[in-house]
């Protein structure tokens, strides 16, 4: 059991990285173990490791007596001073145990697990002493094998895990491939694997970038923020220290190379980079290209922000499925209200607020009703039914609803319906919640960003890659209502200005 001891011990040590005391002790604790096991709990037993001898010596002490009593604990006088003709009563004397290598089946069994969960301590605390100061850097390895849709990856000296939260839908790799992806999270004290990997997370996408763009990890351009649908589209903010450094001509690179290589990476995921701006009008601005702005209206307090279209451009701001609108929302950190022109314009006319102050009637229905002449909740409440069943596009049942609850609204708010009439302004109306744009304000003009427009262009593989500033936009300050996520209006359409990488 041990033969070449000592060698076996310098080879573990050596190929495993694991301080050779730890392994000697993990020894000594395993022949303990498994000589209580065959002698019984209750003795004294001492196990050392010979250096010289290159082998585990393991001595039972006893108490020396005149009388035995306890056979495991107890040696008498005549018996112990065959051992050491020095000894006297009541003196604990060490006596070594011979061919405690044949200590039998169980008792080895015992040694061997409790050598295997010493050597497991000690590797895993050589793992997170090797790995946590590199947690928040990106790290290659190859794919090991799958287990319940994880990806292990061998990373040389242990193997790390790639959940499936944390792998780019997109592409699948196969056995054998290697991989770069971001260390997220090392663990000390894990059963499991102590190596959490990610490819998905915002950090992925800023590492790859400080590890393209040169100026980025000479701090001359900043990352400012980072949003990302892995695998579809991303937005990253850029900001320079420096007024003739262009931050986001750095992260494109000539002809798009920069860029394009992160692109690459990240199996064709959209990346639109964004100039950074202190104003959040101007900041939203940006973000939202390259849909036109007309207008932002900003409230501080809530973090939130209106921002108003072009008609013939809600549809590009809001992005396929709302996507470019909740990655802006995202990237700055505020609640995006997009609206058109039209819907805008309405919201500020009194019959409009009056049918969306009406029970059940929502922007997209008042936004019908108002274009075909039905301009208050008086107008809803008289309307004809076949023409309202025509106008709205909903059958007898709900047109009956509507011109009671008109009807009932008109009932309740006489003063406001006067006021209407008589074109005072400084009525309010109560709208069902969430439908209305509250607040006043005087417009401010929103500058175009500091920075100089930029734009380049190029193509690579087959793809444009194109960064430009927008032109000019408006805004104002004024109280919206308060939200946690990015609202895009029913409807719109999934148009976007192709499959290239933006910004």
């Amino acid at each position: 059991m041990f033969t070449d001891l000592k060698r076996i011990i310098d080879q573990i040590s050596r190929d495993k990285g694991i301080d050779r005391t730890l392994l000697v002790e993990a020894i000594e604790e395993a022949v303990r173990s498994a000589v209580r096991k065959k002698y019984g709990s209750r003795r004294d037993i001492e196990v050392q490791f010979n250096e010289e001898l290159g082998e585990v010596e393991v001595f039972q002490f006893r108490t020396v007596v005149e009388e035995v009593e306890d056979e495991e604990t107890e040696i008498s006088l005549e018996e112990a001073r065959v051992l050491d003709p020095e000894v006297e009563l009541g003196d604990d004397l060490g006596e070594k145990l011979e061919n405690i290598a044949d200590l039998g089946r169980i008792a080895a069994q015992s040694a061997k697990q409790v050598i295997i969960h010493r050597m497991r301590d000690a590797e895993r605390e050589v793992i997170y002493e090797m790995f946590r100061d590199r947690q928040g850097t990106i790290v290659n390895g190859i794919v090991q094998r799958f287990e319940r849709g994880n990806m292990i990856v061998n990373l040389g000296r242990t193997d790390a895990v790639l959940p499936r939260e944390g792998q780019i839908p997109k592409r699948s790799f196969k056995q054998g491939d290697r991989i770069r992806a971001y260390l997220l999270e090392v663990r000390q004290d894990s059963r499991d694997s102590q190596l959490i990997l990610s490819r998905t997370c915002n950090e992925f996408l800023i590492k790859l970038f400080e590890m393209e763009v040169p100026e980025i990890a000479e701090g001359i351009v900043k990352i400012m923020g980072a949003s990302r649908e892995p695998g579809f589209r991303a937005k990253i903010a850029v900001s320079s220290l420096e007024s003739d450094v262009d931050p986001v001509g750095a992260c494109v690179g000539l002809k798009g190379s920069r860029v394009q290589n992160v692109v690459q990476e990240l199996q064709g995921e959209r990346i639109d980079i964004v100039p950074w701006n202190p104003d959040p009008a101007k900041y939203v601005y940006n973000a939202l290209a390259p849909a036109e702005v007309s207008m932002v209206i900003v409230d501080e307090d809530e973090h939130q922000l209106l921002v108003v279209v072009p008609d013939d451009q809600l549809s590009l701001a809001i992005g396929r499925q709302g996507q470019n609108v909740r990655l802006a929302s995202r990237l700055i950190g505020w609640r995006i209200d997009v609206k058109s022109e039209t819907r805008y314009a309405n919201l500020e006319d009194k019959g409009y607020q009056t049918l969306i102050a009406i029970e059940s009637v929502d922007e997209n229905l008042a936004d019908k009703l108002f274009a075909a002449g039905i301009r208050s909740a008086r107008d809803l409440a008289s309307a004809d039914i076949e023409e309202l069943m025509q106008l709205a596009m909903i059958d007898e049942e709900r047109a009956l609803e509507l011109k009671d609850l008109a009807a009932a609204w008109v009932a309740s708010a006489p003063e406001a319906l006067a006021a209407l009439e008589r074109g005072e302004d400084e009525e309010e109306f109560e709208a069902a919640p969430g439908n209305v744009i509250e607040g006043g304000g005087e417009p401010e003009p929103l500058e175009p960003p500091d920075s100089e427009g930029f734009e380049q262009s190029g193509t690579e593989g087959g793809e444009e890659i194109v960064a430009a500033e927008p032109d000019s936009a408006e805004a104002v300050v004024e109280h919206s209502p308060s939200g946690d996520s990015a609202q895009a209006e029913e409807g719109a359409l999934d148009q976007e200005s192709g499959d290239s990488t933006d910004r």
